[in-house]
């Protein structure tokens, strides 16, 4: 398993390289999940760009670090940007993932080629019921809030026929470290891109599950609205995350808006 140590935090990730001059991307997942909810669009994308994808901090294999804001986060991405030397990049990032491509672009423009932000907002819930999450966490444990998110996670059509992947999603939720967990939830809490989403000034596809109760889509289209030129879209029979229970339509998306940075091709952003 590939593992890399950079400013003392050692980050579970996979680099997969790939030939010609496509931008890379790299795939920041959301809270209380890994970079396997990644899987079948890496697997779809797999020889036609570099593709990069990694557990942030408090999550999956990686160490769990002092998380204090979504800086901390930034500070893992930015250093492995630099790290396999990837020059100018493209960022999908789900949820707290679509946050951390925020700050990203908002510390280090000239990096970024374009954006892709899944399910996520510039400012995602309220002080209160991050606060109030925290503090059933920490004294019950994930668990206790488990069935709750997902169903928000995930549509009822899901819920009723792929039981079997509910529970795995259920296992990589309670099995993420609690002090990961509650740190990234504060760091959600915290972080408000609101201005520098209005100085976005790449091109940028918004994308929301049409059943998402997490960040439902007229949030998603609120953030679409901040940035100039954001192309939004709603991806049909999806909750909070699209990549496992649409993948398909994310990977057309994609590749779509992949296609549109290319050199003369009509952009969207």
């Amino acid at each position: 398993m590939p593992f890399v140590t950079i400013g003392g935090i050692t980050l579970h990730h996979r680099h997969i390289k790939a030939t010609g001059n496509a931008c890379p991307i790299i795939f920041i997942n959301s809270l209380g999940t890994d970079f396997r909810i990644w899987d079948e669009i890496v697997s779809a994308l797999n020889g036609e760009m570099p593709l990069l994808v990694y557990d942030k901090r408090g999550h999956g294999l990686s160490d769990i670090g002092d998380i204090r804001s979504i800086d901390d986060h930034v500070d893992d991405l930015s250093a492995l940007i630099d790290y396999f030397g990837l020059g100018k990049v493209v960022l999908c990032g789900l949820s707290v993932g679509g946050m951390i491509a925020q700050g990203l672009y908002a510390r280090r423009p000239e990096m970024v080629e374009g954006l892709i932000l899944c399910d996520t907002a510039h400012k995602i819930g309220t002080t209160d019921s991050w606060n109030t999450r925290i503090a059933t966490v920490e004294s019950k444990g994930i668990q206790a809030v488990a069935d709750g998110v997902l169903k928000v996670w995930f549509t009822p059509a899901f819920h009723a026929a792929r039981l079997a992947e509910l529970d795995g999603y259920w296992n990589m939720m309670t099995r993420q470290a609690l002090a990961g967990y509650i740190g990234t939830c504060a760091a959600v809490r915290d972080a408000d891109f609101t201005d520098s989403a209005r100085h976005i000034a790449v091109p940028t596809l918004c994308v929301a599950g049409d059943q998402d109760g997490s960040t439902p889509p007229d949030l998603v289209r609120s953030l679409a609205a901040l940035i100039p030129g954001a192309r939004f879209e709603i991806i049909r029979d999806a909750g909070h995350i699209p990549c496992v229970e649409q993948p398909e339509a994310l990977t057309a998306l994609i590749r779509s808006f992949i296609a549109s940075l290319a050199p003369g091709a009509e952009t969207h952003g």
